[in-house]
C-alpha cells in the first residue's frame, strides 16, 4: 500500500546545496532486447550499492517511467565532488557498467537511448511543499519538518524578500 501520508503541510528538512541527478534510458527498438536491456538492468545495483555506502553522498532516489519506451531515475545527492567520485571510482559499478554500455553502443545502431542531467542547487535557492504526501522527492530524501518551521510561502523558504 506504500508509505502513510503525514497530515498537513510539510517542507523538506534539508536546506543546504544539494545536487539533482537525472539519469535515464529510452528504448528506441523494441525488438533489440540485446541492446538496451543490460542497460536497464544496470541501474538497480548501482542504486543498491549507494544506498549500502551512507558515505556515498546519494542521499535519495526514485525510479519513474516516462511511458512505455523510457525509465528514469531522480537522484539527490550532497554534492557534486561525491557524485563525480563515484562516477569515475574503478572499483564501484558505475565505471564497469559505462564501459560495457559504450561497447554496446559502438556495437549498436541507436536501439537505446541514453541521457543525463546535473544541476547544483545551492543553499537558498530550492524549496518544497508536500500536503498530505508520505515523505516524497527531497523530503524523503532529507527529512520533513512542518512549514511553519521554515516558512509558510516558498519566497520565505527560498530567503527571498
Amino acid at each position: 500500500m506504500g508509505a502513510k501520508p503525514i497530515e498537513g503541510r510539510m517542507t523538506a528538512a534539508g536546506d543546504g546545496e544539494v545536487v539533482v541527478f537525472l539519469i535515464g534510458m529510452r528504448i528506441n527498438r523494441f525488438a533489440a532486447v540485446r541492446s538496451w536491456w543490460p542497460v536497464a538492468r544496470a541501474m538497480g545495483p548501482m542504486l543498491a550499492e549507494l544506498a549500502r555506502d551512507g558515505g556515498s553522498g546519494l542521499l535519495g532516489y526514485k525510479a519513474l517511467l516516462g511511458g512505455v519506451r523510457e525509465a528514469y531515475v531522480v537522484q539527490y545527492w550532497e554534492s557534486k565532488e561525491k557524485l563525480l567520485a563515484y562516477a569515475v571510482a574503478p572499483e564501484r559499478s558505475h565505471h564497469p557498467a559505462w564501459a560495457a554500455f559504450n561497447r554496446r553502443l559502438r556495437e549498436g545502431k541507436g536501439e537505446v537511448g541514453f541521457w543525463h542531467e546535473t544541476y547544483v542547487v545551492p543553499a537558498g535557492s530550492h524549496e518544497s511543499i508536500y500536503m498530505n504526501m508520505p515523505e516524497y522527492g527531497l523530503g524523503r530524501a532529507t527529512g520533513v519538518v512542518p512549514v511553519a518551521r521554515r516558512g509558510n510561502r516558498a519566497a520565505d523558504r527560498l530567503r527571498v524578500s
